[in-house]
C-alpha cells in the first residue's frame, strides 16, 4: 500500500477545511496516524513518534512534525509508504531520496542524490538566499499523474523522473533526471528532461504568484532555472541546444492556434473561461521559460539574476505578480547605465506576457526595412482579421558572420540602414540570432538565396542553433501561406554537410510524416522524396551506423544520438535504405541466435521492425515468444508489439489480431493498441479495417 497527496491547484480544501488560496499564506501543524508498519512523511522533520491503540485495541503509530514554515496550502503534503531511503547532508540540509526497497538497494537513486546537494548550493549561490528548511525528502513515486511536485520539503516525483539505472550507459535519462531535479528545487526558491527539473521550485514556495492567473512567475522561472542547474551538474551537455529543441520550437508551433491564450490572462477571464488545470500547460511552462531566456538575453544574466535576488528578498513568504517583478528589474536596470533599453521593462515585457502569439518578422534587404505582423495562418480564412498587436523586439543579429549590437524593433515597421546591404552579393544578414527572441523571421527572396549558398559552400558559418532555426522556419512559413514550398527546400539542398542529428529531425519532422505509411499512398511525392532525401542522408547515416557496426558505447554522451538516432535510422529503412534494412535484418538475426544478446537501444524500436519485416513467420514468433518472456520490460513489451505489426505477409497480420482478441494471451487493453499498430502500416491498412468491421 502506498498514499501520496498532490494538492496543487485546488485540492487541499478535500483534505482538510481551509481557505485554498495560494495568497492565504499559514503555518501547518501537521500529524498522521497510521499502520506501524509504515512511515509517515511530511514537509517538516518528524518530532515525535508514538503509539496509540483504537477502540479495537489495535495498535496505530502517530507521528508528529514540525510546525511548518508560513506557506501556501497547495504545497503541503504527506506520503505514507513502506519505502527505503539514501541519504546526504549538504549545507545542515538533510537530503533523502526514498523509493521501493528493492529500487535503493540496487542503487537506482544514487544518482539523483549526488546531483540535488549541489543544485541546491548551486541555487542558493546563484540567488543569494539561504534553503529555509531542515531537510528535504524526494519521493519516487510508482504510479503519480504528475511529472513531479514541488512540495516544500517533500517532493514527489514519477519513478522514472528520479531513477537512473546504473548499468543504463545513456546520457538522455540523466539529462533528464538532471534538468527536473533543479526545476523542483528551483521553486523552492524533454520524456526524462522536463522532469529533473522539480529541483528548482523552490523560490516559488517562497514568493507565490498571488493567483493563478500568474502561475507563469512560477513555472516558467523554474523551467529557465532547469536549464541553469542542470548545465551546472552536466557541464558536457548542449544544454542551451537542448532548451531550444526541447523548448522553444515545440512551444512556438503550437503558439499560433487562434485562441491560445496570453501569457498572463486577468483573473477575471480565468475564472470565467478557464479551468485552473488548463493553465499547467506548454504555454506556462514554454512560452514562459522562453520569454525569460529572451528576457535574461537583452537584460544580460548578472542583471537578470540581481533582479531576481532583490525580487525574492523582498517578497518571500509572500505573495507577488508580474508586475512586481518587472519593478524589481526596472529598479536594477535604472542604476546602471551599460544596458540601455528602448522602453520600460513592463513596456517591453506586457507586449510579451499580455498578448496572445508572437510576432514574424520580414525584412527586405534593398531598403533595411524590417516589419512585424502577429505570426497566423494566412490560409484560414478566420485568421486573416487584423489582429493589431506589435511587439517591443530585440533583434540579435549577424552581418557576414560577425555579430552586431543588439536591435531593437518598437513599432509596426522601422528602416535599420545597417541592413541595406542589396548592392553587393557576397553580403547576407541573419536575424534573431541563436533563437534568442521569442519570434519567427521572413527572408526576402534575395537573403534566403544568399543563406541557401552559403549553406551549401560552408554550412559551419552560420551558426548551429541558426541552422535549426532557419529550417524550421521556412516550414512553418511555407506552412502558414506565408512563401512557397520550394523556397523552403532550397534551404535543404546543404544538407549533405549537415552532421547534427538535432537539425536533421526538424527537416523529417517537416518533409516525413509522423504516419509514414500514409505518404506511400501519395505515389508521386514518395519516389521523390526517397531519392532527394537518401542521397542527402547517407553521410550523417553511415557516420552513426559506423557507431552501431563497431562501438555503440562510445555514443553514451551524444545527446542528441540518444533521441533522434531512431527516427533517423527509422526514415533511412523506410526509403529503402539497402544499408538499413541490412543491418536492422543482421541485428535481429543476432538476438535470435542468442537472446541473451542486446540489440543497441538506440535503434531498437526500427531494428526489432524492420528484422520481422523482412523476415519470415520464423521471425514473428520469435518476437511472439520474447514478447511472452516474463523478464521482458513494459518497454521491451510495447518495442515488440509494435514490431509485429511489421510483418509483410498479410496472413501474420490476420493471426496477430485474432490473437489480439483472446483474453489468454493478452490483457484486454491490448486489442486496440495491436489494431493500431497494424493498421498505420500500409499493408495492414486494409486487413485491420476489414478486422474492426467483422469483430465489432
Amino acid at each position: 500500500m502506498l498514499i501520496a497527496s498532490q494538492l496543487e491547484p485546488t485540492y487541499a480544501r478535500t483534505v482538510y477545511p481551509c481557505f485554498d488560496e495560494p495568497a492565504m499564506k499559514a503555518t501547518f501543524n501537521i500529524r498522521i496516524v497510521h499502520d506501524p508498519s509504515y512511515v509517515a512523511l511530511s514537509n517538516m522533520p518528524a518530532i515525535d513518534i508514538s503509539d496509540m491503540k483504537d477502540e479495537n485495541g489495535s495498535l496505530w503509530t502517530v507521528t508528529t512534525f514540525n510546525t511548518s514554515l508560513k506557506m501556501s496550502t497547495y504545497l503541503t503534503a504527506f506520503v505514507i509508504c513502506d519505502f527505503n531511503y539514501v541519504t546526504r547532508t549538504e549545507r545542515g540540509n538533510e537530503i533523502r531520496i526514498w523509493a521501493r526497497k528493492e529500487a535503493v538497494k540496487n542503487g537506482y537513486v544514487d544518482y539523483a542524490l549526488n546531483i540535488t546537494g549541489p543544485i541546491f548550493s548551486f541555487l542558493e549561490d546563484l540567488l543569494n538566499v539561504s534553503y529555509p528548511l531542515p531537510k528535504t525528502d524526494l519521493v519516487a513515486l510508482p504510479d503519480f499523474g504528475a511529472g513531479a511536485m514541488e512540495n516544500w520539503g517533500l517532493m514527489t516525483f514519477q519513478e522514472s523522473s528520479l531513477m537512473y539505472l546504473p548499468g543504463d550507459k545513456f546520457t538522455s535519462r540523466k539529462a533528464m533526471i538532471a534538468i527536473i531535479v533543479s526545476h523542483e528545487l528551483g521553486h523552492q526558491a524533454c520524456e526524462m528532461l522536463r522532469r529533473f527539473f522539480f529541483l528548482f521550485k523552490w523560490f516559488g514556495n517562497l514568493v507565490t504568484m498571488n493567483w493563478w492567473n500568474d502561475l507563469w512567475l512560477n513555472e516558467g522561472l523554474a523551467s529557465y532555472f532547469e536549464y541553469l542547474g542542470a548545465t551546472f551538474v552536466e557541464p558536457k551537455l548542449s544544454l542551451d541546444t537542448i532548451f531550444y529543441d526541447h523548448v522553444v520550437q515545440p512551444v512556438l508551433r503550437e503558439d499560433n492556434e487562434i485562441g491560445v491564450r496570453s501569457l498572463s490572462e486577468s483573473e477575471d477571464k480565468i475564472k470565467g473561461s478557464f479551468s485552473l488545470m488548463s493553465l499547467f500547460d506548454s504555454i506556462t511552462y514554454n512560452k514562459g521559460a522562453s520569454i525569460t531566456w529572451m528576457l535574461s538575453g537583452f537584460l544580460t544574466q548578472k542583471l537578470f539574476i540581481r533582479a531576481l535576488t532583490s525580487y525574492l528578498k523582498e517578497f518571500s513568504f509572500s505573495n507577488a505578480n508580474q508586475d512586481d517583478l518587472w519593478t524589481h528589474i526596472q529598479m536594477v536596470v535604472d542604476a546602471q547605465d551599460e544596458v540601455q533599453l528602448p522602453a520600460s521593462v513592463k513596456q517591453i515585457m506586457d507586449s510579451w506576457t499580455c498578448q496572445n502569439g508572437f510576432p514574424v518578422l520580414t525584412l527586405n534587404l534593398s531598403t533595411g526595412t524590417i516589419s512585424q505582423e502577429q505570426f497566423l495562418n494566412k490560409k484560414n480564412e478566420n485568421s486573416t482579421d487584423s489582429y493589431n498587436n506589435t511587439w517591443i523586439i530585440p533583434i540579435l543579429w549577424m552581418k557576414n558572420g560577425s555579430s552586431q549590437p543588439l536591435m531593437w524593433l518598437d513599432k509596426s515597421s522601422k528602416v535599420f540602414p545597417e541592413m541595406q546591404v542589396s548592392e553587393s552579393e557576397y553580403d547576407w544578414i541573419l536575424l534573431n540570432v541563436n533563437l534568442s527572441g521569442y519570434y519567427r523571421v521572413n527572408y526576402d527572396q534575395l537573403n534566403l538565396k544568399r543563406l541557401a549558398h552559403l549553406l551549401e559552400n560552408d554550412p559551419k558559418v552560420i551558426p548551429t542553433v541558426s541552422r535549426f532555426q532557419l529550417i524550421d522556419d521556412v516550414f512553418a512559413l511555407t506552412q502558414f501561406g506565408y512563401i512557397q514550398i520550394e523556397t523552403a527546400l532550397e534551404l535543404t539542398k546543404y544538407l549533405a554537410k549537415e552532421d547534427e542529428l538535432f537539425i536533421w529531425n526538424v527537416v523529417l519532422l517537416n518533409l516525413v510524416p509522423e504516419n509514414l505509411e500514409s505518404t506511400l499512398k501519395n505515389y508521386e511525392v514518395y519516389p521523390l522524396l526517397k531519392k532527394y532525401l537518401l542521397k542527402r542522408m547517407l553521410p550523417i547515416y553511415h557516420y552513426y551506423a559506423g557507431f552501431i557496426h563497431q562501438n555503440v558505447d562510445a555514443l553514451e554522451d551524444d545527446y542528441f544520438a540518444q533521441v533522434y538516432l531512431e527516427k533517423l535510422f527509422a526514415t533511412a529503412c523506410w526509403l529503402g535504405l539497402e544499408d538499413c534494412l541490412n543491418l536492422s535484418s543482421e541485428l535481429y538475426a543476432k538476438w535470435m541466435d542468442n537472446p541473451e544478446y542486446k540489440i543497441p537501444f538506440l535503434i531498437r524500436r526500427t531494428v526489432c521492425c524492420y528484422g520481422v519485416a523482412v523476415g519470415s513467420d520464423k521471425e514473428w514468433n520469435f518476437a511472439w515468444e520474447m514478447y511472452n518472456h516474463t523478464d521482458s520490460t513494459k518497454e521491451d513489451k510495447d518495442i515488440l508489439l509494435s514490431a509485429m505489426g511489421c510483418a509483410k505477409d498479410s496472413w501474420l497480420l490476420h493471426r496477430y489480431l485474432q490473437y489480439g482478441l483472446s483474453d489468454t494471451l493478452f490483457s484486454s487493453n491490448c486489442t486496440s493498441v495491436i489494431i493500431l499498430y497494424v493498421v498505420t502500416k500500409d499493408i495492414g491498412h486494409r486487413i485491420a479495417w476489414e478486422f474492426v468491421t467483422e469483430n465489432w
